[in-house]
């Protein structure tokens, strides 16, 4: 297997964990119950009665600075201090409302449809309801060596799911809530369409060419938006697909290295993430059929790995090697994005980004998951919790249906140890008295 630029830059400590056979160091510290944290960027004393001795905060205070110089010290940091005074009217909670480990092996990616939670452990899929966290499916492409899956998306009644094998396969749930292969991406018809003429092939390694429509390397992303499903692969091309009839519409050499990542907003521009450390913005003008550069975003000075936008697509978050989470805006006449600033506070690659409900949720190969929001002013950030318990990377996190229920924002993290963790994260303003309005929401 090609060892990827993205697993080479993550780390250099000693220690080390295993992903996708290939093995990534990480630095190894001991377990901590789940706490609430100050300001990453000044302190890290605990929020509430419960304090660490004055070695521990001494530590930790070291090491965050340390992580604030090295990490891309050119950005500014957006992050504000919790301080009592920023806390008077804010009431923050977590909880750990459940834990388990589907197959003991690692979680590779999750996905939520409604209240059913899709679990990727290798080339498995085990399907759970969250109602009451019992499995009710177990599914995989049995006939073929898939490889490990690498992402799983949902459109028209359908299961997208990316695979090593450099496929992505279609499946629909059968009417005793079985999981049905239909399709193989790109389809067969598809294929016998394309192979009769010899300008539909392309080089793909010195001495093979195969179809433009088909995947080198494994697919490491799938989004669906608009009827469209848009795929990404460490072969450094994205692809688009017709949903209704599976049929691949475009292709783009997108990177220069494995495209890790890809997010799109609701007016249809797409992001792409790669191990060459840019980000790419891709579109389509008016009354274009195909897709073009935008622009490229250029700040990272590591692989970027996860990507995440605000509701309305107007801020976009990426999460890197470089242990930071950039912020970027849409400048008012442009679709060009700027950044603004700098998240720090994990101490491990960024591996998987979320936003739900105006919280960003972050998750990191330090084993933590990091809650921040917006601050009033609209000018910073805080680091609300850092929740803790994972043994291993948190690979994949995701919002459970429609975010917020009864003021609370539910999370589930996906981990490199094989556990799958539920979250019940509540941020409630103190000074509300409508139940409606509190969970605090921004927007931009």
């Amino acid at each position: 297997m090609t060892i990827r630029s993205w697993f080479l830059t993550c780390s250099s400590d000693p220690h080390s964990y295993t992903l996708d056979d290939t093995t990534i160091p990480v630095k190894k510290r001991p377990l901590q119950s789940p706490k609430l944290f100050a300001s990453d960027t000044s302190s890290c004393s605990e929020i509430g009665s419960n304090s660490s001795t004055p070695s521990q905060e001494t530590s930790c205070s070291s090491l965050e600075s340390n992580l604030s110089l090295q990490t891309l010290p050119s950005v500014l940091s957006l992050q504000q201090s919790l301080s009592p005074e920023t806390l008077n009217d804010v009431s923050i909670s977590h909880l750990c409302l459940s834990s388990f480990n589907p197959q003991n092996r690692q979680i590779t990616c999750l996905a939520v449809s409604g209240n059913i939670l899709y679990v990727a452990s290798g080339n498995e899929i085990n399907v759970f309801d969250l109602t009451n966290y019992t499995q009710i499916d177990s599914f995989n492409d049995t006939k073929s060596g898939s490889g490990s899956v690498k992402s799983i998306t949902f459109s028209t009644g359908k299961i997208f799911t990316a695979h090593q094998d450099c496929k992505i396969r279609v499946w629909q749930i059968t009417e005793n809530k079985q999981h049905k292969l239909i399709a193989t991406l790109p389809t067969l018809k598809d294929r016998v369409r394309r192979s009769v003429l010899p300008k539909n092939y392309v080089r793909v390694r010195r001495h093979k060419k195969q179809l433009w429509i088909q995947h080198s390397d494994a697919v490491s992303g799938l989004s669906v938006k608009n009827d469209l499903i848009y795929s990404v692969s460490w072969d450094k091309c994205l692809k688009i697909w017709r949903s209704k009839d599976l049929l691949c519409l475009e292709s783009i050499k997108a990177h220069e290295d494995a495209v890790n990542a890809i997010t799109v907003s609701i007016d249809g521009t797409v992001y792409t993430a790669s191990a060459d450390k840019r980000i790419r913005v891709w579109g389509r003008g008016f009354n274009e059929k195909k897709h073009s550069l935008i622009a490229a975003l250029e700040k990272h000075k590591s692989a970027v790995n996860a990507l995440a936008l605000s509701d309305d697509g107007s801020v976009l978050f990426s999460g890197a090697c470089d242990r930071s989470i950039l912020v970027w805006e849409k400048e008012d006449s442009a679709q060009y994005m700027s950044v603004t600033g700098a998240l720090r506070g994990h101490s491990g690659a960024i591996l998987c980004l979320i936003n739900v409900s105006g919280l960003l949720v972050s998750g990191s190969a330090d084993r933590t998951v990091r809650v921040w929001q917006r601050r009033g002013d609209g000018q910073h950030y805080c680091c609300l919790a850092v929740m803790e318990g994972h043994e291993r990377p948190v690979k994949s996190l995701v919002a459970v249906s429609n975010g917020v229920s009864d003021g609370a924002v539910t999370v589930c993290s996906g981990s490199l140890d094989g556990e799958v963790k539920v979250w019940q994260i509540l941020v409630s303003n103190l000074k509300s008295s409508s139940p409606s309005s509190d969970l605090i929401k921004w927007n931009f």
